[in-house]
């Protein structure tokens, strides 16, 4: 095995189950050590991410139908475990989250490439154990330990090298909310010409959705809360609707090719009347409640596609590597945080204030 001098011992965020903040304890822990075919990370930076929250919630259990801010005040006061609260299964706790990894390359595990050693590198964190002809995956930081930690293992399939000049942190703000992104406009086959309505634009995934979406050469429509009109128009939405809105009086009915929705909660029915007849609306997230209003007729009378997206297609990750390295798409990092005040990071980013993507730093030492 190839390796830097590592310690044996590291600091990380243990998330010790299904709760309020105080399921989040920052300790030491044995610091993990790469098997065949994998490598070694020391963590430079790590994003925060809705599904991190979510988990920890139990908010995936079929018993939640609230949306992610009330049930972080249902936890907060109850604590109650949920056994199908994760994303794919029962949550590994107690276990280290972290969806978002930027780091550099310093332990080789047998047969792992020795071109990776010393890179810095973002982590694919939808994996696809048994091949892209399958929907089964997996991810880092909810079926096994994260990023939010001084190091991290994993395949080393799974780390891709980025040569640009982008901060670390700026660089932890891709994986999730890029990837998931990236994955619903290719799994929707968004073109040019297209006009696209992306729901909840001013979050990590909406803002990644205006910038990819514009690459493709789609008019973007963007909704937001009044206070970030003029944020998301700079990063190139064509028109701002706010936020509780009336989008038929405001849009009018068959008025855009492709939704991408990750708020559902009240506003869905209006999302199907909206779209043109062959329209596709694509989902990877319900951030304002699970259980919607579907009228049937809306989706097979205008022969309407629903796309659920949660498995990354083989293509999407280095394309993402690709846009960066070319300069196509910028990083939109909000704020950073050590990574011991991971509590006050994710109770911001509840908060909805912010545009983009929020970056916890380890200790380097």
């Amino acid at each position: 095995m190839t390796q830097a001098s590592i310690p044996p011992t590291m600091m990380a965020v243990v998330t010790t189950g299904n709760g309020g903040y105080d399921k989040l304890v920052y300790r030491e822990e044995p610091t993990p050590q790469p098997d065949a075919g994998e490598v070694l990370l020391r963590v430079l930076a790590a994003g925060v991410n809705n599904t991190e929250i979510n988990t920890r919630l139990g908010w995936y259990s079929s018993t939640v139908t609230g949306d992610t801010e009330s049930t972080a005040e249902v936890q907060a006061e109850k604590g109650e475990q949920k056994a199908d609260g994760g994303w794919n299964k029962a949550t590994p706790f107690p276990f280290i989250q972290g969806t978002d990894c930027c780091g550099e390359v310093v332990a080789l595990g047998e047969g792992a490439p020795s071109s990776l050693f010393g890179k810095r590198v973002i982590v694919r964190a939808c994996m696809r154990p048994n091949g892209y002809d399958t929907m089964d995956n997996i991810w880092m930081a909810s079926d096994f330990d994260g990023a939010f930690a001084q190091y991290v293992k994993v395949p080393a399939s799974e780390v891709f090298a980025v040569d640009c000049d982008w901060s670390d942190a700026e660089l932890a703000t891709i994986p999730c909310a890029y990837g998931t992104s990236e994955n619903m406009l290719h799994r929707a086959q968004v073109s040019s010409g297209e006009t696209v309505l992306v729901a909840g634009a001013s979050g990590g995934v909406g803002s990644a959705t205006v910038q990819l979406a514009k690459r493709r050469g789609a008019t973007v429509i963007a909704i937001t809360s009044p206070s970030k009109v003029d944020d998301l128009k700079a990063l190139g939405a064509d028109q701002v609707v706010s936020r509780g809105a009336d989008l038929v009086d405001v849009l009018g009915d068959e008025s855009v090719d492709v939704v991408v929705d990750n708020v559902a909660g009240d506003q869905f029915p209006q999302m199907l009347k909206v779209l043109k007849r062959g329209g596709r609306l694509v989902s990877s997230g319900a951030i304002a409640g699970p259980i919607v209003a579907l009228d049937m007729r809306d989706m097979y009378l205008k022969d309407i596609t629903l796309i659920g997206s949660t498995a990354w297609d083989e293509p999407v990750f280095p394309n993402l590597v690709g846009y960066i390295e070319r300069g196509e798409i910028r990083p939109l990092l909000a704020k950073t945080f050590p990574l011991k005040n991971i509590a006050q990071a994710q109770a911001e980013f509840l908060e909805k204030k912010h545009l983009g993507n929020f970056v916890l730093i380890p200790p380097q030492d």
